[in-house]
């Protein structure tokens, strides 16, 4: 039996929800996670259609990109199509996951798919985040220090880049006394003990932090266990906004502009005005991304492909960049293939359906 906390926790999993901005609303919206799933519906939104896709494909669990709840409700009376949709799920136990910005900020998720799109190579992420790392520092006796550092790396502790298992040990001696009520691995009460330790210091992902904690409490051998937990600015150069990297060989702007059509099956894009320089160093951001654009500058990039450019903000390329808005939905009308690949590789047999309801609210003549 699968239940829906298994499904959506393999989606965590690639894409946890710490990494989503402070003003998201990612995660379980409707619903129970302790449901059994009897399938799921993938979509880049979910509205009263897809409520209704799901109804009839007797899915009980629906993973969309955006949040049908983003703000606040106050009420729910059917007013709004917000409302609708979350009246629909409820009456008929739906469901609704919203996985937004903590899967636009993994390496592999939303950006990876439009580089993947446009045949981008050597790619890597245009503005990484900081604060999401953290430092464990713990003191174990020499005895221990294999045992404790497996612990720490089996729980994900000590990955920096494409390294595991890192960690930096010093040696030392810890001083300890214990008091009547104490009952030391090593030692006796009320006697000063010196001990030969080994200090182990290790990097891990913040969202790690209480199984990392767990693992190695139960595999140190000390009552006590001193250890410290250290806030990291450094940045995570695998997690943040938009991606960056390299067409195979340079091409003229107006082939490539043809190339970005056809890869995105688009009617029509819009761009700044041609450069005059041939395109080989793209940087992209699904969905809204005006925020990127002097990243995108600054990174020498020659074009930035994202959506929801503003008229006046079209100027602020000022001919560094050729930049192509390509539309907020097509831009993402993958992102429910990511969605796809993750549980159908955990959950092999599991009925999963990508949504055949085309929610782009926006329309060309």
């Amino acid at each position: 039996m699968i239940l829906i906390k298994d499904v959506i926790g393999a989606i965590e999993e690639f894409a946890p929800l710490s990494f989503q901005e402070e003003y998201d609303n990612a995660g379980l919206i409707t619903g129970d996670k302790n449901w059994e799933c009897t399938g799921a519906l993938l979509s880049l939104d979910c509205i009263e259609s897809v409520i209704e896709e799901a109804i009839k494909l007797k899915c009980n669990l629906i993973i969309a990109h955006h949040p049908i709840v983003f703000k606040g409700l106050k009420k729910i009376t059917g007013a709004n199509y917000v409302e609708r949709t979350i009246i629909k799920a409820i009456k008929n136990d739906i469901a609704i996951y919203a996985c937004h910005t903590n899967i636009d900020n993994v390496q592999n998720g939303v950006n990876a798919k439009i580089a993947e799109r446009l045949g981008l190579i050597n790619t890597k992420v245009l503005a990484p985040k900081n604060n999401l790392l953290r430092k464990l520092v713990v003191f174990v006796p020499n005895s221990h220090a294999d045992i404790v550092r497996e612990a720490l790396f089996t729980e994900g502790a000590g990955n920096i880049g494409n390294y595991s298992n890192c960690s930096f040990n010093t040696s030392g001696i810890g001083t300890f006394k214990g008091n009547n009520e104490s009952n030391p691995y090593l030692g006796k009460p009320n006697e000063l003990s010196k001990e030969e330790e080994t200090k182990i210091e290790c990097v891990f992902e913040s969202h790690l932090e209480k199984g990392i904690i767990a693992a190695m409490i139960k595999a140190h051998p000390y009552e006590e266990v001193a250890y410290d937990v250290l806030q990291l600015a450094n940045k995570h150069d695998n997690v943040g906004s938009g991606l960056i990297g390299e067409l195979p060989s340079e091409m003229e702007e107006t082939a490539y502009l043809q190339h970005v059509k056809e890869k995105f099956n688009l009617k029509t894009l819009k761009h700044t005005i041609l450069t005059n320089k041939k395109v080989k160093k793209v940087a992209v951001c699904g969905g809204s991304g005006m925020f990127l654009l002097k990243n995108a500058i600054n990174s020498g990039a020659d074009s930035y492909i994202s959506a929801d450019f503003k008229y006046h903000e079209y100027f602020d390329a000022d001919g560094k960049i050729l930049v192509a808005d390509i539309g907020h939905y097509e831009s993402e009308q993958y992102t429910p293939e990511i969605f796809y690949e993750i549980i159908q590789k955990k959950f092999a047999k599991f009925a999963l359906h990508l949504s055949k309801t085309n929610t782009n609210p926006v329309n060309y003549f």
